[in-house]
């Protein structure tokens, strides 16, 4: 079974496989862990390049009450899919038409009186009542009302709902450094949204749900679930922070694996040098294989020279620089790799390297890794059945 994504790569040259019953294992065992609190799978930038439809889908069967995806737009596509569930989107521009979004019964995160305005507006001219979310920016300075203009806020959204014209179902906000325990911030934040909170109340707000922690926070802060906690990496089988969820107890499952075939295999002398520029001239005769993705598929130009990828059961360096469509890589000077056999670029340590080990060796974090994949490489559903009897009955 393949996604509906455009792919410009045969799914035999290439694919991200994507195993559907290891997410749903890693939702549930987050949800156990969690404890008596409602969780909300986040699922955008395309469900962290794994396929958000599908991701969506999931998470709804592990025990999801709640999705989550950044823009409306997305939030849409998830309506069209059949998802019928709560659906909370929170970013948006100030021209975007919000008419459809409140049709479709999707949550609008809200952060000014403008963003009210508009939302407002909106419920108005297909005369409905629209579901908003407040956010209240904690100390992260992105997104979310700053702490001063978070009364107002409070009390135009109260006039609002008291007009009918909106439902404030949430409160949130969003930690800056959850995936560093003991970051100062973490104690900070905890208090300015209790304070949010406290002036919410006053105001007369009674939302269905307010929640503060993401993944890592769902995993280290106890105090910080609330009624709800969003779960977004954890969920993709990456760790927030390499070793956090091993050190909670849990055991969490890469869902996607990056395989491609070699395309060819040659051999090559010593002080011949590999890709553009000659950045890798080789010491000794070897044998080279070609990968036939780049950074046009999301491999980072970072990888150069220094990722692994494994062929035929063993690690192969990184050659040369990443070219946009191929890289190439060191099979060793005794190597009997054939053109077609399989390149693991990163899956589970018992099939490769992990997509954390190629965010080490690039000097970023796991999240993107995964996130870049681009469109042409075609995603594969594998392995979608559950066998883990532990499982939480969620």
């Amino acid at each position: 079974m393949t996604s509906d994504r455009t792919a410009g790569i045969a799914a035999r040259t290439a694919s991200a496989e994507v195993d559907l019953a290891a997410f749903r294992r890693n939702v549930r065992r987050l949800h156990d862990h969690v404890g008596d609190v409602s969780i909300m799978v986040v699922v955008k930038a395309d469900g962290y390049g794994h396929g958000m439809i599908n991701c969506a889908a999931a998470a709804r069967a592990a025990g999801a009450a709640w999705v989550g995806t950044a823009t409306p737009t997305e939030a849409l596509a998830l309506r069209a899919s059949g998802d019928r569930g709560r659906l909370l989107c929170w970013l948006y521009g100030p021209d975007e038409d919000l008419e459809p979004v409140v049709a479709a019964d999707i949550d609008l995160t809200v952060h000014s009186p403008e963003q009210l305005a508009s939302v407002v507006a909106a419920a108005a001219a297909i005369k409905t009542t629209a579901r908003v979310q407040l956010k209240v920016d904690t100390g992260l300075s992105r997104n979310g009302s700053p702490m001063r203009d978070w009364p107002d806020l409070c009390a135009e959204a109260a006039d609002a709902e008291r007009a009918g014209a909106v439902a404030v179902t949430g409160i949130w906000s969003h930690f800056a450094a959850a995936d560093e325990p003991g970051h100062p911030s973490v104690a900070r934040q905890q208090q300015a949204f209790a304070e949010a909170l406290t002036v919410s109340q006053q105001a007369g707000l009674t939302p269905e749900v307010r929640h503060l922690a993401n993944s890592a926070g769902a995993i280290t802060l106890p105090e910080a679930r609330y009624d709800l906690v969003r779960l977004g990496i954890g969920c993709y089988g990456i760790e927030p922070v390499p070793g956090q969820a091993v050190a909670a107890g849990l055991e969490l499952e890469p869902v996607m694996t990056l395989r491609a075939q070699l395309v060819n295999v040659k051999p090559l002398a010593a002080g011949e040098g590999v890709s553009y520029g000659h950045t890798w001239i080789a010491d000794h005769d070897t044998v080279v294989g070609l990968v036939p993705l780049g950074y046009g598929d999301g491999i980072p130009v970072h990888a150069s020279n220094r990722a692994e990828v494994q062929v035929g059961g063993r690690r192969a360096p990184i050659r040369g620089r990443v070219c946009m469509d191929q890289f190439v890589v060191d099979l060793g000077p005794d190597a009997e790799d054939q053109i077609g056999d399989e390149v693991i670029i990163f899956s589970g340590a018992d099939r490769g390297p992990t997509a954390q080990d190629w965010a080490q060796a690039c000097d970023t974090i796991g999240y993107e890794i995964v996130t870049r994949i681009g469109a042409r490489v075609p995603r594969r559903i594998v392995a979608d059945h559950d066998h883990d009897p532990q499982a939480g009955n969620r």
